[in-house]
């Protein structure tokens, strides 16, 4: 390599300015905990040198399948693919969806060698269909590369990665857009100010969430992607999602209550990113983080496998393009007596992303079943999840995300026992907009076993519902109370439970009323205190299985 240890791809001048080479040379530490925490830290990412040193380690150490290309494959295909064309002039593979090659301090023979290696990576590859991220990835190997062939063969390692635990990089529209749906849904429990902007200024979120992969990989400055990417290599997928958590967080505190600078929030978060050193160094925009308390790994690998499944059964294909995937309600093809279309979609932006795929379909209303609650059940029983709104004599609006389906009462015996499971919430629209949150699932100190009458069991897991997180035995709940989220009887239905406060709502059997088991436990979501209902609706997404709740809390915006 070419002194101070920058190769011949790389502006020496502006990477100097970008990243000053003045860290230590050598790195000893052998255990992945000391790793974990050396990069994070950053030890090797003032030293060009030293970081060269690490990513060959760890991406030497990636276990791969059997027949990967190495350097001597590129040097022997790289002629026959390339032949007499100009590396400027190079058409890009279609798998990186039209995404540019960032700059990253490359000169322009850097930016041609990036080019040639993305060809021969598409050649030796030809299952990968979708993978926008890897103009970035190869971009920033080069300058840690002696030459193309070596960085050909690092950036085919990462993608040959074999670890079904160790996901590095998604290579299919499949994966790419569930890993996008399950940001949202990270987005929706971590960054509930944030979401809430991105649903008054999008009218469909996941357009705005299918971005999020763009900011890290080609939008963020170089020595905040190196920093990232640093991580990544020792920690995994989870890290992208950590970061992107992160600059949604820090957008949010900076433009909440701003104008816009255009009429597209996705331009807008974009340029954020791009001047993010305007607002945040790269320490803190790591060290924001890993201060979300994010769920575990395997939580996560279960949600993405929910929404892959989810896309599936709407006929997404690894190749289908983006356009076809809308979490919108559509407002031709929706009637209600309680919501308007602008009050649903605002309900359906906090619906888990995989079931917000689907458009809702009126299975119940009072005003044309009436209020037989056995009539009810017949009408929703076979669905999951289910949405129940309600509305008061006195115009007050308020409802529950339900999770799973309500036949499951059947199973006890005739005796009321609770089911469900974590991802419910409630929420009223009137006469303000206010969602709630089962405190136990954020804080599951706040709960201790306490003497129960009724029979709990624990709800059903069959082997097909991938619901993510899921069962509150995720939680390390008490098995008392774990299943306390839904229940109910001849006489009752139950949808809310509060064991701190004592208190419970439902609605009976037969009457119009709905029963308030105890004033302070409920008066935020019934502020009036009413027994009266008028009307009442449920909607149901006619797919698989989600979660629901007993103890509330407001949720900050």
């Amino acid at each position: 390599m070419d002194s101070p240890g920058y190769n011949c791809f790389v502006d020496r001048d502006k990477m100097d300015a970008a990243i000053q080479d003045l860290g230590p040379k050598e790195l000893s530490c052998t255990e992945l905990q000391e790793l974990k925490q050396l990069a994070r830290q950053g030890y090797w990412a003032q030293s060009h040198a030293l970081r060269g040193k690490v990513y060959q380690r760890l991406i030497r150490d990636i276990p791969c399948r059997t027949v990967t290309p190495d350097a001597s494959v590129y040097s022997d295909i790289v002629g026959k693919i390339v032949g007499k064309h100009s590396s400027s002039s190079l058409p890009l593979p279609e798998f990186v969806d039209n995404t540019q090659v960032p700059n990253y301090c490359l000169n322009a023979r850097g930016e041609g060698a990036v080019r040639k290696i993305l060809l021969c990576i598409a050649n030796q590859f030809p299952d990968i269909s979708f993978c926008p991220a890897l103009p970035a990835v190869v971009a920033l190997l080069l300058h840690y590369s002696i030459d193309e062939a070596e960085c050909f063969e690092k950036a085919c390692r990462i993608l040959a990665c074999n670890d079904p635990s160790k996901k590095l990089i998604d290579q299919s529209f499949l994966a790419f857009e569930s890993s996008c749906m399950t940001f949202g849904d990270l987005v929706n429990k971590y960054c509930q100010a944030a979401h809430k902007l991105m649903v008054a200024v999008s009218e469909d979120v996941l357009q705005v969430y299918s971005d999020w992969q763009r900011w890290l990989f080609g939008e963020l400055p170089l020595n905040y992607f190196a920093r990232v990417f640093d991580v990544f290599l020792v920690e995994g997928y989870k890290v992208l999602y950590r970061v992107a958590l992160a600059i949604l967080k820090f957008f949010h505190k900076v433009r909440a209550g701003q104008p816009f600078e255009s009429d597209n929030v996705k331009q807008d978060i974009r340029m954020f990113v791009k001047d993010i050193a305007k607002t945040v160094s790269p320490e803190k925009l790591l060290e924001k983080a890993f201060a979300i308390r994010l769920f575990s790994r395997k939580e996560i690998q279960l949600l993405q496998m929910a929404n892959e499944k989810a896309l599936k059964q709407k006929g997404i294909t690894v190749k289908q393009k983006r356009q076809f995937v809308h979490l919108a309600v559509h407002a031709e093809n929706f009637r209600s007596e309680i919501v308007s279309v602008k009050e649903m979609r605002d309900i359906w932006s906090w619906v888990p992303e995989r079931f917000a795929l689907c458009q809702p379909l009126l299975l119940f209303s009072s005003l044309q079943h009436g209020y037989s609650l056995s009539r009810f059940y017949f009408h929703c029983e076979g669905h999951e999840p289910t949405l129940l709104l309600i509305k008061t004599t006195q115009k007050e609006v308020c409802g529950a995300y339900l999770s799973t389906d309500w036949s499951e009462r059947n199973k006890y015996g005739g005796k009321l026992s609770f089911f469900g499971t974590g991802e419910c919430f409630v929420f009223r629209l009137q006469p303000e907009v206010q969602r709630y949150e089962w405190v136990v699932i954020k804080h599951p100190e706040l709960i201790k076993p306490v003497p129960c009458t009724s029979s709990h069991s624990s709800c059903s897991d069959p082997a097909d519902r991938l619901s993510p997180f899921l069962a509150a035995r995720h939680f390390n709940l008490p098995s008392k109370t774990e299943s306390m989220f839904m229940a109910g009887g001849t006489d009752c239905l139950i949808i809310v439970w509060c064991t701190r406060p004592k208190g419970s709502v439902g609605l009976s059997s037969s009457s119009n009323t709905v029963l308030n088991g105890d004033v302070n436990a409920t008066q935020a979501l019934w502020p009036s205190l009413l027994y009266l209902k008028r009307l009442e609706h449920l909607y149901a997404i006619i797919l698989k299985h989600v979660d629901c709740q007993k103890m509330w809390s407001e949720l900050v915006s």
